[in-house]
Formats: C-alpha cells, sequence, structure tokens
C-alpha cells in the first residue's frame, strides 16, 4: 500500500495523556445526567429534524485508509454540507436562539412556549424583532447564531478576535449580523461580549459556559446532541471501537459522549479527543486532574479549535467520559485536507476544513506507531469514528491549504 500521502504524519510530534479517571463501565454521575438527558436529546431532534433544509449529514466509510492503517474500519462523519453553513455548529447555535426567543416569547405574550415553525412563520415577529442575541466566535458558531437569529425573526451582534479571516467575518455579515472585531484571541472576544451584552441588555448565546452561565450552553449541546442520534442510526446496530473528536472548549465532544453514552452506557466507545498543540486547553485540564487555562500566544490553523479555556459544563462529561487527550502540530493539517479532499487510497472525496481534520490527523499518526496502537488500545479489529466537524468555511484559506505541495 502506497503511504506517500500519509508520510508526514507521524507520532513524533504528537502528546498524549491518558485519563485515569474514566472508566467505561461506571454509568454517569447526576451532574452529568443534567448536561445529557434522553428528554433534551429528544426536544431537539424533534424541532431541528422540522427545520427547512434539514437532512442527515453522511457517515463515510474511509476502507482503503483503514487498510493502509492496519484498521477494520474508518467512518467519517462528513459535516460539510449542514444546513449550507458548513458546520456541525449549525445546530448548536441555532437551536439556542430558537429555545430563547421561544422561553421570550412566552413570557411577553403569555401563551405557550411557540415551536420553531410558529416562529419561521412570523407569526410572533412583533416580540422577537426587538430582542438582540449577541455572541462570540471564531467563525462557525456565530454563523449558526447569526442564521438562527435571520430564521427566527430577532438582531444579532457577533463578536470576533484578531485573527478571524476576512471571509469569515463576511459570512457573518451576509447572514444579517452586526460584527465587531476585538484585538486579542477568542478567550477576549468572549469577555468582550459578556460586558457590552450585560450592559445592552442583549441575550448572549455562547458555546462555552462559565459562573452561572450554564442553560444556553446547555442548549447548545443538546442541539449538538442531534449529531450524535444521526450517528446512531447510521450505524443500524454496529458500536464503534473509538471516537476521535476535536477539543475546542469541550462542547461537541461532550454531546457526543454523553449521548453515546445514553445509547451504549458501559459498551460505548473509547473516547479520544484532540486538539492543536498551540491551544491544549482540554489536554492541560486532563493532565492537571482539573480546569486549567492556557494561554494562546500564537493561534492555530485550526481555527475553530483556538480556545484557552474550557466549557465547565462540558467538563462534568469529558472528565470521567473521555479516556485520552492527544494534541497534534499545525504541519498534520494540510497533508491530511489534501488527503481527504482527493485520496491515493481511492476513498470518496471529502472537503474538510482545518478543524475538521484534526481528529483524523491524529488517528493517523496514532495508528502508524506501536506506542500509540498499544496506549489507545488500536488493532486490526478497530472500527473508528471521527468527526468531520467543517468543510469549506473559508473558502480561500481551503483552496490554499489544499493547493500546498508536500513538503
Amino acid at each position: 500500500m502506497n503511504l506517500d500521502a500519509i508520510a508526514s504524519i507521524t507520532s513524533k510530534d504528537i502528546q498524549h495523556v491518558h485519563n485515569d479517571r474514566s472508566d467505561g463501565a461506571v454509568w454517569r454521575s447526576d451532574a452529568q445526567g443534567k448536561v445529557s438527558s434522553p428528554e433534551g436529546l429528544r426536544a431537539a431532534k424533534k424541532e431541528i429534524s422540522n427545520w427547512n433544509g434539514y437532512q442527515p449529514t453522511p457517515l463515510v466509510s474511509l476502507p482503503g485508509l483503514a487498510d493502509a492503517l492496519g484498521l477494520k474500519n474508518i467512518l467519517y462523519k462528513d459535516e460539510s454540507l449542514r444546513f449550507g453553513l458548513g458546520s456541525f455548529k449549525a445546530l448548536g447555535g441555532a437551536y439556542a436562539v430558537y429555545r430563547l426567543l421561544s422561553e421570550f416569547v412566552e413570557m411577553h405574550r403569555s401563551t405557550k412556549k411557540p415551536t420553531s415553525s410558529e416562529l419561521l412563520s412570523g407569526i410572533y415577529a412583533a416580540t422577537t424583532q426587538g430582542v438582540t442575541v449577541s455572541s462570540a466566535t471564531d467563525g462557525n458558531h456565530g454563523r449558526s447564531v447569526a442564521w438562527g437569529a435571520k430564521q427566527f425573526g430577532c438582531q444579532c451582534v457577533i463578536y470576533i478576535h484578531a485573527k478571524v479571516s476576512q471571509g469569515r467575518e463576511d459570512a457573518l455579515r451576509d447572514l444579517g449580523a452586526v460584527v465587531v472585531r476585538v484585538a486579542g484571541n477568542y478567550d477576549e472576544a468572549v469577555r468582550q461580549c459578556a460586558q457590552d451584552s450585560e450592559r445592552n441588555g442583549w441575550f448572549v448565546v455562547s458555546d462555552t459556559s462559565y459562573e452561572g452561565y450554564m442553560e444556553v450552553p446547555r442548549n447548545v449541546m443538546e442541539g449538538y446532541s442531534l449529531l450524535a442520534t444521526e450517528i446512531i442510526e447510521q450505524l443500524e446496530g454496529s458500536i464503534p471501537s473509538h471516537v476521535f473528536v476535536q477539543g475546542g472548549v469541550g462542547g461537541i465532544a461532550a454531546a457526543l459522549c454523553g449521548a453515546f453514552w445514553l445509547q451504549w452506557a458501559e459498551k460505548r466507545p473509547r473516547f479520544v479527543i484532540v486538539e492543536p498543540e498551540l491551544a491544549p486547553c482540554l489536554f492541560t485540564s486532563a493532565k492537571n486532574d482539573k480546569l486549567t487555562s492556557v494561554e494562546i500566544t500564537d493561534e492555530t490553523l485550526m481555527a475553530g479549535l483556538s480556545c484557552g479555556e474550557v466549557s465547565p459544563l462540558a467538563w462534568k462529561v469529558l472528565e470521567t467520559g473521555v479516556s485520552d487527550f492527544l494534541t497534534i502540530p499545525e504541519t498534520f493539517v494540510a497533508p491530511t485536507m489534501r488527503l481527504l479532499a482527493q485520496s491515493p487510497l481511492d476513498d470518496p472525496a471529502i472537503v474538510a476544513g482545518e478543524s475538521a481534520v484534526a481528529g483524523l490527523a491524529a488517528l493517523i499518526a496514532s495508528a502508524r506507531a506501536q506506542n500509540l496502537r498499544d496506549a489507545l488500545a488500536i488493532n486490526e479489529q478497530s472500527s473508528v469514528l471521527v468527526i468531520g466537524t467543517e468543510g469549506a468555511t473559508d473558502p480561500e484559506i481551503y483552496h490554499q491549504l489544499v493547493a500546498q505541495q508536500s513538503g
């Protein structure tokens, strides 16, 4: 088998920490149950599956790559077409906007909470158009919030940090959002958004939680959980041995881990979280056995994962639900994007953005190193699920990276 396409993706620059607190046989605590519940999953599915344009995203098998790596199968959940927004985050921010507006209408119109279909019809526009939602983003979450605001009939202000690309800023404006660019990194944009929103009476729709702010991030994660529901249905009874998923603040990882825990209990897959080495807040928290913030001094190419602070809400699930934490270097990104765009192993072509490939890149490097295969219990019987969290959300950056020549 020709391994030239993955020759540069090696374990040399990977960091790994095993979470000694993880135990697949232990059921969740009450605190974890409040983060991820059957009722929350059902409510999210009921609403989102009725939105215009909804359809499950593909679960793509990569048999050529699996064979090259000595694995039974690799399954890639491709989020590049989600609601035309190109990212799994379309599920979370927009759903949280719906939930917020539904509760606002109930309070101010003395009526039952309207469904998303009722909000979409415009019958409550006189009430919702006076509401402003806000959020900080690297691009994808803000796009979901802005799209949700446009769909459900309210105003939107989005905060971006200094390194967010112009293409991602333009996409937010195209959805009708007012965009504020903040000097500094993502975490500084979060803080500025919170301060301005409190002063102006706006409703923050964040995908990360903090003290006194848990309900909206929980709704965001419930929206993400539809991705897990789709995967369970697409697997048709089979259960992966491993899940490799990107980190960020931890929201998507916690949503998947919680949903799979509910579905499969002790039979659930082994969870592996992957982060950029430039933004390892989950890795560092696991290593220190407590929530730990990291300072972002250099922005990672994986823009959606440039987070220095873990969501405490997500950590309630991840601190015992995740077995392993890995970090990868920037050099893994472009080769993995090219591998998916035009596979030399006869796998289907997939458009994957910078943040989408972290999990797959880490799997490739881990599967090629015996020490990591042993540490992660990867072998020829392993069926691994990876989450392709975004497509070409900035087409210019995507084409630049895919066009790069291997060094």
